[in-house]
């Protein structure tokens, strides 16, 4: 049950992670448009923020895991994408009037909404990683499985953005729920029964 849970917040956190990229797309399109100059910075902006979330969710793990720190990593997640529900507009507002060239402009963006919620989302892939393992001989099959997992929430969250969820709903109504999501997920991590890993 334990590893269950551990997979299945993994997963939520791989379909977060995309279902909010491809919504950048659509949240910078008024003032940047949608351009591969656009995109090109929404990527980049989320490869640099995963990069450094996987470096201190790694560093992090090795602080007394437990399940319920991984919960605050999903509750944290939360709280820092909701500027992008209240203040989107804003920030963009602010970088489109000074900074004239698409380029630099839409990289500015894309760093100011989606830096900081990105790296603590990619805090998460490591850090449960380290909750699995439990014997170093078997740490590339954990690693392998949670990637997988991970990486399919990925894909699912890109397909259901995507296909459907944009065709339904609005955007403000899809971040309300990705949030809710995260919300829920680190719930379910701080109720869950304790099992403290000895720092390695």
């Amino acid at each position: 049950m334990y590893a269950g849970v551990v997979f299945g917040l993994a997963f939520i956190g791989g379909f977060v992670v995309m279902g909010v990229e491809l919504l950048g797309g659509r949240i910078m399109a008024p003032y940047f448009g949608s351009s591969i100059y656009v995109w090109g910075s929404i990527i980049t902006a989320f490869m640099v923020a995963l990069s450094l979330g996987y470096l201190i969710g790694g560093a992090w793990s090795l602080r007394t895991p437990s399940l319920k720190r991984l919960g605050l990593i999903f509750l944290v997640g939360a709280v820092t994408i909701v500027p992008v529900l209240l203040a989107a507009d804003a920030i963009m507002d602010a970088i489109f009037e000074r900074i004239t060239d698409p380029r630099y402009g839409s990289l500015a963006a894309a760093m100011g909404l989606f830096f900081v919620p990105t790296v603590v989302l990619g805090m998460i892939s490591p850090y449960s990683i380290r909750l699995l393992v439990e014997h170093a001989d078997h740490s590339g099959q954990v690693a392998g499985k949670l990637y997988f997992v991970s990486t399919l929430g990925s894909a699912l969250g890109t397909l259901a953005t995507s296909f459907y969820l944009v065709l339904w709903f609005e955007i403000s109504q899809i971040i309300i729920g990705l949030i809710s999501a995260l919300l829920i997920a680190g719930a379910v991590a701080l109720l869950a029964p304790m099992r403290r890993l000895d720092s390695a």
